[in-house]
């Protein structure tokens, strides 16, 4: 993939005060092909199926609306909190607009403590893009991996 005058421009939107305030690169100074070629080769390496992340951290979603914004638990151990902001965030690709719904997910037992929104989700999805280090919803690939080892198939199916 080669960095394009296009996704020069979509990285441009994804500085902080754009779109969000803090942006979507955190510290991250790497082109955006450089990041997304990056994750997609640790997540090669890993054998994290990108699909199956997304449908496994759709369904925290899912099933963490129904708390209403107080954490509910699944399954004794994983906890899960969605706050919900009025609005909507359009995702920097421009391909789509996506509610403003916060998900904290933890899991004590396992020490996994992950934070992402539904525009993160379709970033995962679409676009292969994890967010850049530092970011606060940056998507760790070794961390998605270990959550789709750890999601029982009782609460995925």
């Amino acid at each position: 993939m080669k960095m394009t005058p296009e996704l020069k421009h979509v990285r441009d939107k994804m500085l902080p005060g754009v779109i969000t305030s803090t942006g979507f690169l955190g510290s991250d100074s790497r082109s955006l092909v450089d990041i997304i070629q990056a994750d997609e080769e640790k997540a090669a390496s890993l054998g994290l199926d990108w699909e199956e992340a997304a449908d496994k951290l759709f369904l925290f979603l899912e099933k963490g609306k129904e708390g209403l914004g107080e954490t509910i638990t699944l399954e004794n151990v994983w906890q899960v909190t969605v706050h919900e902001v009025r609005g909507f965030l359009p995702c920097p690709f421009g391909d789509g607009l996506h509610r403003k719904h916060i998900v904290e997910v933890k899991n004590p037992s396992e020490q996994i403590l992950i934070h992402y929104s539904e525009l993160s989700l379709h970033l995962l999805r679409t676009h292969h893009f994890l967010q850049g280090k530092g970011s606060g919803f940056r998507l760790e690939p070794g961390l998605l991996k270990k959550i789709c080892d750890a999601l029982p198939s009782s609460l995925s199916g």
